[in-house]
This record gives C-alpha cells, structure tokens and sequence, in this order.
C-alpha cells in the first residue's frame, strides 16, 4: 500500500499535472496560433484581391465593362494593351500656353504626334499624346506576381468567387463586380466546407464565420459589390 501511494505521487501525480498544464495551454495558445494563422493567409488573399482589382479596373477602362470571368483577366494581362496618357508641358508655363493655342489655331487638325514633333524642334507647348502599352508591361509590376494564382484561394485550391452585373443606379448604368474568398460556406446539410482556412480548426472557423454573419459581415475576405456600388472597396479597408 505504501509502495502503491509512492507511485501515485511520484510518478502518476505528476504526469497527470503536466497533462492538465499541457491541456491548459493548448487551450489559451489555440486561438492566439489561430488568429497568427489567419493573418498570414489574409495578407496573401488580400494581395491577390487587389491585383484582380488593379485588373478589372484597367479592363473596365478598356472594355466598358469589367470582365466577367477570371480567365478573361489572365487573358487581358497577357494580351491585353491600354492607354497610357503622358503630358507633356506645364500648363503653369504661360509661354508654352500661349504658343500652344497659336499653333492650334494655325492648325486646328494637328494631331498629338505632330505636336510632338514641333516638340522635339524646340518649341514650348503643352499637350497629352496617348500611347497604347501592354499590360503587362504597367500592371502589377511585382517580383513576386503571377497571373495564374490570381484565380485560386490561397492554401485551399479553390477558384475564387468572382461575380459582374450592370445595375441601373439613378437612371445609369453601372457596371459592378466582386470577388469574393470566404472563411468558410455552410451548405444545405449545416456543414460548413473550408475555404481560405482550409487545414485550420474547423471548430474556430464554424465559430469565425458565424460571428461575422451575425453582425452581418461577409465571412470571408471580398472586394468591390454586385449589390451596392462601393467605388471596388475590399471588406478589410
């Protein structure tokens, strides 16, 4: 009996004080590896949700309207050109001013090019001469850029959610669109099916995405709107 309470306290006690210890860190840590997690996924999917921005606004400029599926992005960024304006000139320069509205009114059909031209002779005048590059030559100008990751979650696989419209705001048509990663989505079975945290404690992740939807918040991250114009602002600005 006396060896048996020895055991207990010796050896026994002990592991189940550092089982218990273990158990109570495990639990305070497991939100704060969580959150650390979250992060670090969040700042890759928000980069990414502004390069298909950066695109679709470029696109718009181009098209009217904003590109509707994903691979029109990656085409657009690898075929696609648009208008680069350069000016030329200081409107505060009275002289060049002055000069430029005698040339004009000698020729009022003078093209930019030609403007150009009396340019590089010397003369002083102010004026924008639009020039077509690619795109890829003036978006996304990054190292670490890739066209084709544009279109998956990151650490999940899945494509990202991407939506356009038109919707008649005050008698105008406007074109809109989003792009959407959620945390995660709850199917018609109540599960709820891992997206940007794929991998991550799903309990913690049930628990994320229902606060946000109480409060009325997208669970996830998302740029721009398809119901309500909001100048292609991302949920974490």
């Amino acid at each position: 009996m006396e060896i048996l309470k020895k055991l207990l306290t010796w050896c026994v006690l002990p592991a189940v004080i550092v089982c218990l210890a273990y158990l109570c860190y495990s639990s305070v840590m497991k939100p704060v590896t969580f959150n650390k997690e979250k992060a670090a996924r969040e700042q890759v999917a928000v980069q990414r949700l502004k390069d298909i921005r950066t695109l679709q606004n470029a696109f718009k400029s181009a098209n009217l309207h904003y590109a509707s599926t994903i691979d029109s992005l990656k085409w657009f960024y690898n075929e696609g050109k648009i208008d680069v304006v350069m000016q030329i000139g200081s409107q505060d320069d009275s002289i060049a001013m002055v000069n430029t509205k005698k040339v004009r009114a000698r020729n009022p059909r003078i093209t930019p090019e030609q403007m150009y031209e009396l340019y590089l002779q010397g003369e002083k005048l102010v004026f924008a001469v639009k020039n077509a590059v690619a795109v890829k030559d003036t978006l996304c100008k990054r190292e670490d850029f890739c066209i084709d990751s544009i279109a998956f979650i990151p650490c999940c696989g899945d494509s990202v959610m991407m939506e356009t419209t038109i919707k008649t705001v005050s008698g105008v048509k406007v074109p809109l669109f989003e792009a959407k990663m959620p945390y995660g989505v709850k199917g018609s079975d109540g599960r709820v099916k891992e997206y940007l945290l794929k991998g991550m404690d799903h309990q913690l992740i049930v628990n994320l995405c229902a606060e946000r939807e109480d409060t009325d918040r997208y669970p996830g991250l998302m740029v721009g709107s398809v119901t309500t114009p909001n100048n292609n602002a991302g949920n974490w600005e």
